[in-house]
């Protein structure tokens, strides 16, 4: 996957980042040869941009490179593709930190190229840079990549199956126990919200369940596992229904962020659960107005079956529950009100204890990996009541619709317990170095980092989070909403 960086080379040309503002002072100590041909070139230092110097002979010499201002991970990711084939090192004097720098050139050779013909083009390749965190690098790109393969894949090779395929391909490699629970096994073990929405395709819907390490904090991950959403009966346009293919996107996240954690070796029992589908259309489609009693016992009225990722991570949330554990994080491709709020590169978070949201928030700052909180305002769990039922999956409302989707969700979560909801969008609309245009996993470094501290004992994140209560409301009765207006 990485072999365009490699441990050593014979000979290989110095790449020297500079800074705009310290060009001038840069250029200076150069020979005079060397001045004359960076300013003809108008080399100016700008991020991303190169200026290959050669020697007397005409032979490329060193590379001049752009960077950013203070820490710059993705810069670099542009040179694997710009640079001409060949070997490069970053040059020994460097100021830049050079696991940033690896990590820039690692993912600027992604490609997802399962179904091209054509050759792949080569890649200028690097040696690993001295003082480089090799392992740290290796993690992120691959889970990065793992979760971008999965969610670019066409839904066609990716049903719920294939998913389910995927996760023991994960378990396997770093010897998880994985199991499953199919079709209408789902309703014999009480998941009757998975079933419902998962019924009418003819690709069996199913809970997907990792679990991994025998010590330290219990940490379950939970995703949603869409592999495509017509918008069931409730049937979206096509602009909306065509890239459907990543309404797995969560549950994509959250296999990457497992791999990471199991690959880092983290000192915590980890769980993982998958409730994958594919949200069709056919005679026993889930139909608006139905009513499903879910497995904590809360009846749903489906106001919209295009409202379909809630329902099964209802469930799923309900069981992630019965082992008590000390964090969950669930991540779903849930709502374009969060993409409406934050544009589609920043994850919304929900969360019931501040410490833990700001732990997450700090780590996504620090990574350059952001997300932005949003409240689970306790006011507006009124625009979910239901006439019939103790509550409806969707508010008739268009108004805080991300909001209303958390609030959704936490009904489900027991009182007290330390939760956190991503809402992210889970694609690249337009390509950058590094992030090409596709699948995506926004959050994913930031969650990691977040992770890798919360899991050590005596880390200040862990000692915060432990101490402070979640904040939740008293649970509330049902009450009979106004008559909806149509």
């Amino acid at each position: 996957m990485l072999d365009h960086l490699v441990d050593r080379a014979a000979s290989a040309v110095p790449v020297t980042p500079l800074r705009a503002a310290g060009l001038a002072a840069w250029l200076k100590t150069q020979p005079a040869p060397v001045q004359r041909w960076v300013k003809a070139l108008d080399f100016q230092a700008k991020p991303g941009s190169t200026c290959l110097l050669p020697d007397g002979g005409g032979k490329l010499q060193r590379v001049l490179f752009g960077l950013e201002d203070g820490a710059d991970r993705w810069s670099s990711a542009a040179l694997p593709a710009a640079l001409p084939a060949g070997t490069y090192q970053l040059d020994a004097e460097a100021s830049c930190d050079p696991t940033l720098f690896a990590f820039g050139w690692a993912a600027g050779g992604y490609r997802f190229r399962r179904y091209r013909s054509e050759a792949a083009g080569s890649l200028a390749r690097l040696v690993w840079p001295q003082g480089a965190d090799k392992a740290l690098v290796k993690r992120l790109v691959g889970a990065l990549s793992l979760a971008r393969d999965l969610i670019t894949t066409p839904a066609s090779d990716m049903g719920p199956a294939e998913l389910s395929a995927a996760v023991k391909a994960v378990a396997k490699e770093h010897k998880a126990k994985v199991k499953e629970i199919v079709g209408d096994d789902l309703l014999k073990q009480n998941y009757p919200t998975i079933h419902m929405v998962g019924r009418a395709s003819s690709r069996a819907p199913r809970l997907i369940d990792l679990r991994w390490g025998s010590e330290g904090p219990k940490l379950t991950l939970v995703g949603k596992g869409v592999c495509f959403d017509t918008g069931g009966l409730d049937l979206k346009g096509g602009n909306y229904m065509r890239l459907m293919k990543k309404d797995m996107g969560g549950a994509a996240l959250m296999l990457g962020l497992a791999q990471a954690i199991m690959d880092a070796k983290l000192k915590l029992r980890l769980r993982l659960l998958i409730p994958a589908v594919e949200n069709s259309v056919s005679g026993n489609a889930m139909r608006p107005l139905d009513v499903v009693k879910t497995r904590k016992g809360l009846t749903v009225e489906i106001g919209d079956t295009d409202a379909e990722g809630r329902l099964i991570l209802c469930d799923a949330l309900a069981e992630a529950e019965s082992d008590k554990p000390d964090l969950i994080i669930d991540a779903a491709t849930l709502t374009g009100a969060a993409r409406v709020a934050l544009g589609t590169e920043m994850p919304a978070l929900f969360a019931t204890r501040d410490a833990t949201a700001e732990a997450v928030l700090q780590h996504g700052k620090n990574e350059e990996d952001p997300l932005w909180r949003l409240p689970l305002n306790k006011s507006y769990r009124r625009m979910l009541d239901s006439k019939v039922a103790d509550i409806n999956n969707c508010s008739e409302s268009g108004y805080a619709g991300a909001i209303t989707a958390a609030l959704y969700l936490q009904e489900f979560v027991n009182p007290g317990s330390d939760w956190l909801h991503i809402d992210t969008m889970g694609w690249n609309l337009a390509s950058r170095p590094g992030r090409p245009e596709g699948g995506e996993a926004f959050g994913l470094r930031a969650l990691y980092a977040f992770v890798a501290d919360w899991a050590k004992p005596k880390s200040p994140a862990a000692r915060i989070v432990a101490k402070v209560p979640a904040t939740r409301p008293a649970p509330r009765k049902p009450q009979v909403s106004r008559l909806r207006r149509r």
